[in-house]
């Protein structure tokens, strides 16, 4: 059963030091989970009772396609009006709290989904949706947004609802089952243009070598400790952190434990490389 984060907003005392782990590079950044206090929240156009941490922006030069928000909702808030970009994708991953996703693909018929913590929702663009908290506690959850990039002769995507619970994670091959993958979409599926899925490794599990590639990153870390390396540094990283790597970016990781670890990873897939910068 996981354990998944959730921040508790707040400030730090006029005692506590400034020191701190958060770092902003040309190659990644890194906030770390005490970085999410009230004061640096943020809240939206027909969003309420509703609060949220941006945690990751399309930044020029930087990591360009995609947005994160964590995202806090009262008991009985939500919205009816959430998505204000027609050609932005979502996904929505649960870890607290219920809530009710209302969802609407295509211009076919609504339908209902309840989302408790590990629930995961795909929300291709142009898709209608309504959520709200119907529980009696807060909710939280993050919300990924990525502008949709169809190609002729390809379906577009569709919705679908599942939950971290319910997906069997892959074991990466030659790793003795300490590094696995839940993956809520298949890599040959060339519909989709972006990857949200859940990292594992067992304590003593290691990514064993520098990968560096295209793709950009957003890591959230759901629960557990790790060293990760970021570019030519090696930094300590816990549940409630957030590592933004840009492409090409070398990263590597050793899980020493004493519990597994385990992150939310956004990737950008299965589309040529534009040529009009």
């Amino acid at each position: 059963m996981s354990n998944y984060h959730v921040p508790s907003g707040g400030l730090p005392p006029q005692t506590a030091l400034m020191s701190e782990r958060a770092v902003f590079t040309d190659a990644y950044a890194v906030i770390p989970r005490s970085v999410f206090t009230d004061i640096v929240t943020s809240f939206l156009p027909h969003w309420h009772q509703t609060r949220l941490w941006v945690i990751a922006k399309p930044l020029s030069g930087f990591a360009t396609s995609f947005s994160q928000y964590l995202v806090e909702v009262k008991p009985g808030g939500g919205s009816k009006d959430p998505e204000p970009n027609r050609a932005a994708q979502s996904v929505l991953f649960v870890v607290s709290g219920s809530l009710s996703l209302t969802l609407s693909d295509s211009g076919g018929p609504a339908s209902t989904h309840t989302l408790v913590s590990g629930g995961y929702a795909y929300i291709p663009a142009g898709a209608r949706w309504e959520i709200e908290n119907t529980g009696d506690t807060d909710a939280s959850f993050h919300w990924l947004r990525k502008r949709y990039e169809a190609v002729e002769g390809i379906d577009h995507p569709t919705a679908f609802v599942t939950s971290d619970q319910e997906v069997e994670p892959t074991v990466m091959p030659d790793t003795e089952g300490v590094w696995s993958t839940t993956r809520f979409v298949e890599p040959t599926d060339l519909r989709h243009d972006m990857h949200v899925n859940i990292v594992t490794f067992e304590p003593g599990g290691v990514i064993p070598f520098p990968e560096t590639h295209v793709m950009e990153h957003g890591l959230f870390v759901l629960e557990g400790k790790a060293v990760y390396r970021l570019n030519q540094d090696w930094v300590e990283v816990e549940a409630g952190d957030f590592m933004w790597l840009r492409a090409f970016c070398p990263q590597a990781c050793y899980a020493g434990g004493p519990g597994r670890f385990r992150y939310l990873l956004y990737k950008d897939v299965n589309r040529h490389m534009p040529l009009d910068l």
